[in-house]
């Protein structure tokens, strides 16, 4: 049993003294200039965000991200905020726009989006993505009182569920068939 002790013993401290040595001689890689997004999930819209990203390009930055389609239509649109949240809880706009894509019924996929996102980070923000509005052609799903659910995420409450609002997409729903009598 003693031998057996020191055997595990002995095996332990090799490889606490190779992952050190390994550590030493491989330090952590710099920054490559690309900015993590927290994300605030609304779960009454059909579709997800996940692994949002800025990521550097030149002197600007674009959204990088996975979308996942929870509805049976194809999502034709979105709108999505990105604010910065500083050390008081205080909220920032830094962007808010509208964006088209296609998007299967039930897909997902990772998208890069190409407008260039034009801001200077500053150290201790964070940084946060919001859905605002989905777009498919027969419905839009809006999120009711956006910068108040957000507001309530930043300091914390992350009771505060916001609500959406669905309604018919009156403008780019596919014109009825008219048959001649």
């Amino acid at each position: 049993m003693l031998l057996r002790c020191k055997l595990v013993l002995c095996t332990l401290l090799t490889i606490l003294i190779l992952t050190t040595h390994t550590v030493a001689i491989n330090p952590v890689p710099a920054q490559t200039g690309n900015l993590s997004l927290e994300v605030f999930q609304v779960a009454d819209l059909p579709l997800h965000v996940h692994e949002a990203t800025l990521e550097k390009v030149d002197k600007n930055y674009r959204l990088k991200c996975w979308l996942s389609n929870n509805a049976e239509v194809k999502i034709i649109g979105l709108r999505y905020s990105v604010v910065a949240i500083d050390s008081k809880n205080e909220i920032h706009i830094v962007i808010n726009r509208s964006e088209g894509l296609s998007l299967a019924a039930y897909d997902s996929r990772a998208i890069t989006f190409r407008t260039p996102l034009a801001f200077k980070p500053r150290d201790g923000f964070r940084l946060m993505m919001m859905l605002e509005q989905v777009v498919s052609s027969g419905s839009i799903w809006e999120v009711v009182k956006a910068k108040d659910a957000a507001a309530a995420y930043a300091i914390g409450d992350y009771s505060t569920t916001p609500q959406v609002l669905h309604v018919p997409n009156q403008v780019d729903a596919p014109l009825p068939t008219r048959l001649p009598f």
